[in-house]
């Protein structure tokens, strides 16, 4: 389970070229589930999609000789990517029969699966919808809970709601790679409680000069290279 944090000057999430874009490049699908009638929250489907990176990086089919281990390892050696597809009705039947983990939150439904080539998606999530993903909350999230983890989003940014689901996702494995054995065992056991919340654009430089994890994105899609996007708030980190 243990993981050698990645070197600050070899950031997969820095907009930089380095040696991981000479490596074969991989992405790690997730696929959100929206149906007409019943799209879910847009801060609920943030959250889900960090659990489900996280459930995935937890599993033992992504370590030692798992079956999801070396593409795992692959797409690890890379550009971290994630691409964030919408399916409904028989499009998220067929996206389920894929190997993969299903994340239910309170209202949405996220599938992550295995890391594959970017040129090499399987089909059924090929032809999915990327653009457009645009989802609202009915209602203003609550205070976040500072004692759990809090990945906090940029306040300058705007971003669909899949940019901000992949990169809440990017905020989650930082976190994950900073963390100890023992306090990614507790994170685990505990069911990987999260919130993804939108900083305080007063607080934002605080978070961002306070040594925790930040993603800078690579700016292939939506935002300028190098932005910061999320600065992940593990209680364990501060």
């Amino acid at each position: 389970m243990s993981q050698v944090p990645t070197p600050p000057g070899d950031s997969p999430f820095h907009s930089e070229r380095n040696p991981r874009d000479e490596a074969p490049q991989f992405v790690l699908p997730l696929v959100v589930r929206i149906e007409r009638s019943a799209p879910p929250a847009r801060t609920d489907a943030l959250e889900t999609a960090a659990r489900a990176v996280l459930l995935l990086l937890g599993d033992e089919r992504t370590t030692g000789d798992g079956e999801w281990a070396q593409a795992v390892r692959d797409w690890e050696d890379a550009r971290i990517r994630k691409v964030v597809r919408r399916a409904r009705g028989a499009e998220w039947r067929r996206a389920e029969a894929l190997p993969g983990i299903t994340v239910t939150g309170k209202s949405a439904e996220v599938r992550v699966f295995p890391p594959v080539p970017l040129d090499g998606w399987p089909k059924e999530l090929a032809r999915l919808q990327v653009s457009g993903t645009e989802l609202d909350d009915p209602e203003p999230p609550v205070e976040a809970d500072r004692g759990e983890p809090v990945l906090w989003l940029n306040p300058e940014l705007e971003m669909s709601a899949g940019k901000a689901m992949a990169q809440a996702g990017h905020g989650a494995q930082l976190a994950w790679w900073a963390l100890s054995d023992d306090a990614r065992t507790a994170w685990r056991d505990a069911g990987f409680p999260l919130a993804v919340r939108s900083a305080d654009p007063a607080e934002w430089s605080r978070l961002t000069g306070g040594g925790l994890p930040l993603v800078r994105d690579a700016g292939f899609t939506e935002i300028a290279p190098g932005s910061c996007t999320v600065v992940a708030d593990h209680p364990a980190l501060r």
